[in-house]
């Protein structure tokens, strides 16, 4: 196995398009990972496959079965080592040598304790060539939310923020509508698509009637269909979210964390309504982030966005649990009145100020959409 260093342009450009396939299964693989799969012979691809959804083929059986007999000598790029475990489809390491592949390039190891170096010793048992770690930052990126979920034991969290100039989210009165543009907020939608689940707080869904969830279709997101709704996940410790409230009468599941299941005025009726009811630990502050965060995981969601009030969104970027900001700043100021974007602790001194680096950033209509990502200080590098 070789480092990325000890590859040349020509694997470069092919993992590159491996990688553009995997990512069209951005809204629709959760739990399992975004794959993409490129069969090459004599310079020429004969075969492609990306998974698309749990329990379909995954990435390499639909490009074996593209390439047919072609794929005698092939060298596959694949963007996750290939799977050695029987689950809801056959292992896919061992297709790959009766299939004839004498080359194996994966961008990373599998962290899922079910494969992690076993595929790739499948492949080398059998005579496989197997080099590892061609553009591997751009394939973790792509997997942060399943390499989080098996590697850290809770989901990627995302924090989606929508603000003024001067980091307002509303008027003091609560008017927020709308501070974005219309295509900040089509763009918007396409992150509930790409995120397993929707984080926000009881207040949030009362307040705003929110009903967060994809309103548009696949050929209007742009993507692969049919839209999977991602499932929303209310913080509710004293159980007060109604069973009339209009986030029932949107598509999609509804999980309540609560401090008790049997408290409120209408558990009975929320249960009829679909929405699950998990108890979680309760502190002085409120519900424990990081249990809820750690029962995502095992509930199989890779990604988490969290569309919440300032307290929310704050006490999880004060605890350090968000991994990306995504930030559409509108060109408006509405005052020092108006209402902030985040509640977060008080500070004494400058350098306690966590940093964050902005890895994207662009136009989306007349606002500015920035992706962010903690800094690494400067001690680590």
């Amino acid at each position: 196995m070789v480092a990325d260093s000890g590859f040349d342009e020509t694997d470069r450009r092919w993992m590159a398009e491996a990688l553009q396939l995997a990512a069209r299964g951005s809204t629709t693989t959760q739990p399992n990972p975004r794959v993409g799969c490129l069969l090459v012979k004599a310079g020429h691809v004969v075969g492609r496959g990306f998974h698309a959804r749990a329990g379909e083929p995954h990435a390499e059986v639909m490009a074996l079965r593209e390439a047919g007999a072609r794929a005698v000598g092939a060298t596959a790029y694949v963007t996750l080592e290939p799977c050695a475990h029987v689950g809801r489809t056959p292992a896919c390491a061992p297709q790959l040598v009766t299939a004839g592949v004498v080359r194996v390039v994966s961008a990373q190891t599998d962290p899922d304790p079910r494969v992690a170096g076993a595929g790739h010793a499948i492949l080398q048992a059998a005579g496989v060539a197997v080099d590892v770690g061609l553009l591997a930052d751009e394939a973790r990126w792509l997997n942060r939310g399943f390499l989080s979920r098996i590697e850290r034991g809770r989901p990627w969290v995302t924090a989606k923020i929508a603000q003024s100039l001067d980091g307002r989210t509303a008027l003091a009165n609560g008017e927020s509508r709308w501070i974005t543009g219309p295509e900040a907020r089509r763009d918007v939608q396409f992150l509930r698509a790409r995120h397993g689940a929707i984080l926000t707080g009881v207040d949030t869904v009362l307040t705003d009637d929110a009903r967060l969830n994809v309103r548009l279709s696949a050929e209007e997101l742009g993507i692969e269909g049919p839209v999977r709704q991602p499932v929303r996940v209310v913080l509710d410790s004293g159980l007060r979210l109604p069973p009339f409230a209009p986030i029932f009468d949107a598509p999609g599941d509804i999980w309540l964390y609560t401090r008790d299941a049997q408290q409120g005025i209408h558990p009975e009726g929320l249960a009829a309504r679909g929405a699950a009811l998990i108890e979680a630990p309760y502190d002085a502050v409120g519900l424990d982030l990081d249990f809820v965060l750690a029962d995502l995981a095992a509930r199989g969601i890779n990604e988490v966005m969290v569309e919440a009030g300032p307290k929310l969104t704050g006490a999880l970027i004060d605890r350090g649990r968000v991994d990306e900001l995504v930030v559409y700043q509108a060109p408006i100021l509405l005052g020092h009145e108006a209402q902030p974007a985040l509640a977060l602790r008080t500070l004494t001194q400058l350098d306690q100020a966590p940093r964050w680096h902005i890895r994207e950033s662009q136009m989306v209509g007349m606002d500015l959409r920035m992706t962010l990502v903690p800094a690494v200080p400067e001690s680590t590098q």
